[in-house]
């Protein structure tokens, strides 16, 4: 009788860490208000034309989600137009932020991960996970990197079954 092969899942019993960026992803629906869209030849902002829009605008869609205010165009936006958006969007939505939704989504990763207690990953081999299904910034990438330097023993990315060194910290000499 042949000898049955036990298969060991290395993986597993690395010790490693896979950290991923998408669970600090904003769950809410994000929204965007594009100025452009209320600007006369996409490029003037007329007061009284704006102010006529925004009435007529259907605010209710952005019940409970969130709304990114930003103009595409590079047009000169006077900085009250976003005030008086904001004024006829807070009924409705949840968060307004100024700024389009890739610039929302780094913030509300941002400030999920200052909530994280860093030290909890002292001497930990951390592999911050690659593949993503969801367009996470690529600063978030570094920010995280930032904050698990100073803990981590190494840092890798990737999948655990093949990932790239990012950082590795030096072993300490012991001087006997």
């Amino acid at each position: 009788m042949a000898k049955e092969e036990i298969i060991v899942n290395r993986v597993a019993n690395s010790g490693l860490i896979t950290l991923n960026l998408e669970n600090y992803f904003p769950e809410k629906a994000i929204l965007t208000f594009d100025l452009k869209d209320y600007l006369f030849k996409e490029l003037i902002l007329k007061e009284k034309d704006f102010r006529a829009a925004l009435k007529e605008h259907d605010w209710e869609q952005y019940q409970n989600k969130v709304i990114c205010i930003y103009c595409s165009n590079d047009a000169i936006i006077p900085i009250w137009a976003y005030m008086l958006v904001t004024v006829y969007a807070s009924p409705f939505a949840e968060t307004i932020f100024q700024g389009n939704q890739s610039s929302y989504i780094q913030a509300a990763i941002d400030n999920a991960l200052n909530k994280e207690d860093w030290t909890a990953f002292e001497g930990k081999r951390i592999v911050i996970k690659g593949c993503s299904n969801k367009p996470v910034p690529e600063a978030s990438y570094v920010d995280l990197t930032k904050r698990l330097q100073p803990y981590a023993q190494s840092i890798m990315f990737g999948e655990p079954c093949s990932t790239v060194p990012i950082f590795k910290r030096p072993r300490k000499l012991n001087k006997g």
